[in-house]
């Protein structure tokens, strides 16, 4: 994302919106690679997961330049990250992408439970568990780059809180679908919630990185980063702590916490709306 953002000061939307569409691919291809290799033991597509990202480090060493607008290397310094909280739009951006992470990664950690747990509901529906999560967390890729590309038109903040607020929707109407009688409503729902619940991440790095110190961008994006993913963390253990056969209809509704959170953030912060 620093790489990005000094390769592009304007339109990092749109920019950021084919990067993450990209990590969205690299998220979901183990789950093709799985469905790809049939009876092959799990360690198969760990390896190939990991001489994949092997090659991706060597690509980004060999053929990415430095981008025009490259400030000097600065040390991390979490003491002026801190101060960037004395920035309302940065923190504000902040805690929206906070937000959006309590649901974003426990959705996808929990596609493929949802899905099984739909087969052993209805034997007949016989669904292919690790395409179907593929296609489903895969969608999302599209979702990334439509929403960078219409931020440049619409606003970045904008099209975060749009899409924020649709998955949030998600969230609280889950029971509706999840589980319910037809496989195809179901697939279409989790489709649905799938480009809603990631459409908004590379807006929020691109607040993040506007609104931060300049000289601080890299500082900023990687702590906010490191925060984001550990909430992933707490997120994905209270489902699965917390989930049973009885709730398992209703437990998602949790995940809602998050995108309420950050809309509230969005709102109360008045983020800049340049993309």
């Amino acid at each position: 994302m620093k790489i990005a953002s000094d390769h592009y000061p304007q339109g990092l939307g749109k920019a950021l919106g084919f990067l993450v569409g990209a990590l969205v691919l690299g998220t979901s291809f183990p789950h093709l690679l799985k469905s790809l290799m049939g009876a092959l033991p799990w360690r198969y597509v760990i390896l190939s997961t990991s001489a994949l990202a092997a090659l991706g480090g060597c690509a980004m060493v060999l053929l990415v330049p430095d981008g025009a607008e490259r400030k000097p290397a600065q040390a991390l310094n979490p003491a002026a990250f801190i101060q960037s909280f004395g920035n309302r739009q940065f923190r504000a951006a902040a805690f929206g992408y906070f937000g959006h992470m309590w649901e974003l990664y426990a959705f996808w950690a929990f596609v493929p439970v949802m899905l099984t747990t739909y087969n052993a509901r209805f034997i007949a529906a016989d669904l292919n568990v690790p395409l179907l999560s593929f296609l489903i967390i895969g969608a999302g890729a599209l979702a990334c780059a439509g929403s960078g590309i219409i931020s440049k038109y619409k606003g970045v903040k904008n099209v975060a809180v749009l899409a924020l607020t649709i998955s949030c929707t998600c969230c609280l109407v889950s029971p509706l679908f999840l589980f319910a009688g037809s496989a195809g409503a179901m697939i279409g729902f989790l489709l649905v919630w799938s480009t809603a619940a990631i459409a908004d991440s590379p807006l929020f790095s691109t607040l993040v990185a506007q609104n931060a110190d300049q000289q601080l961008k890299g500082t900023a994006l990687t702590i906010v980063n490191c925060i984001g993913f550990a909430i992933t963390i707490i997120s994905i253990q209270l489902i699965a702590a917390l989930r049973t056969a009885e709730n398992a209809r209703y437990i998602y509704m949790l995940l809602a916490i998050g995108p309420v959170w950050g809309l509230m953030a969005l709102i109360n912060g008045r983020n800049t709306n340049k993309g």
